[in-house]
């Protein structure tokens, strides 16, 4: 008999909003003290300098917004981002969105440029902000969001943006020198997502991935352990994670560092990372 399938992680609606005003929040503040010097800075997102990572933050929030502005979505429509069905229901869950990224990178950028183009960093911040603090407020967690990668709850969706938002904060900090504060319900949102999604990657129970305080999951096929200490086990922390799965940094430069310890046969995650790039 097959083991039965486990069920969907659940994350609590108010922190979750909470988590992505105050994440928001956060880095608009952050860039509005930003010297010219400082926006023009490279960063290690291609061609992109820390204004236009900047700005890019901004479209995250205001496109959220748009969305909402928008007619739902069909509840019983199929998601067009997986080869497999998605979700209960035909909708994509958080845990599915890492995996439909990669695809719309071009077009997202795109659809960044023509929305932002030509407004000052200060004002980008104060519009999308207000406009999505008033979208959320309107809206409860049930409506469906028509996504190009196919519907979605806004509940589930929101999960979605504390990965946006905590990676990109972590990248601004990293380009432009800055210490922006992570909103600790964003980042264990954040780091929970991306270790529900490698597990959905590589589905099993050989290997444990620690990532304390936030996340704990079984991945890998191969004997599973019941009881005791599992003789494959995985252990970062949350910044170094949502590095590995965003591709921020490789793992054997993590494990060289020590920011990574890895014990047993089955422990090297090198060929399912990074999760997204």
């Amino acid at each position: 008999m097959p083991p039965a399938k486990k069920r969907p992680r659940s994350y609590d609606s108010a922190r979750t909003r909470a988590a992505v005003l105050a994440q928001f929040g956060h880095v608009a503040e952050a860039v509005r003290g930003l010297s010219p010097e400082q926006l023009s800075r490279p960063t290690h997102l291609g061609e992109w300098t820390v204004a236009d990572l900047a700005g890019h933050v901004a479209w995250i929030a205001d496109s959220l917004a748009r969305g909402l502005d928008r007619p739902a979505a069909a509840p019983d429509s199929l998601a067009r981002g997986l080869d497999r069905p998605a979700a209960a229901e035909g909708r994509l869950l958080p845990h599915d969105w890492p995996f439909t990224t990669v695809a719309l990178a071009g077009k997202i950028a795109d659809a960044a440029r023509e929305t932002l183009t030509g407004a000052p960093v200060e004002e980008l911040y104060e519009r999308a902000g207000a406009r999505l603090a008033e979208a959320l407020a309107a809206h409860g967690d049930d409506r469906v969001l028509d996504l190009w990668i196919g519907p979605m709850r806004l509940g589930d969706f929101l999960v979605t943006r504390t990965v946006e938002l905590v990676v990109h904060t972590d990248d601004l900090n990293r380009a432009a020198g800055l210490e922006i504060p992570f909103d600790r319900q964003a980042l264990a949102a954040c780091t929970r997502l991306l270790a529900d999604a490698l597990a959905v990657k590589a589905p099993g129970g050989a290997v444990e991935v620690r990532i304390p305080p936030f996340a704990v999951v079984q991945c890998v096929e191969g004997p599973r352990h019941t009881r005791g200490t599992p003789p494959n086990v995985v252990e970062t922390d949350p910044l170094t994670w949502l590095r590995l799965a965003t591709g921020r940094t490789e793992w054997a430069a993590e494990r060289d560092g020590a920011r990574v310890s890895a014990s047993g046969e089955r422990a090297d995650l090198s060929a399912l990372l990074p999760l997204m790039a």
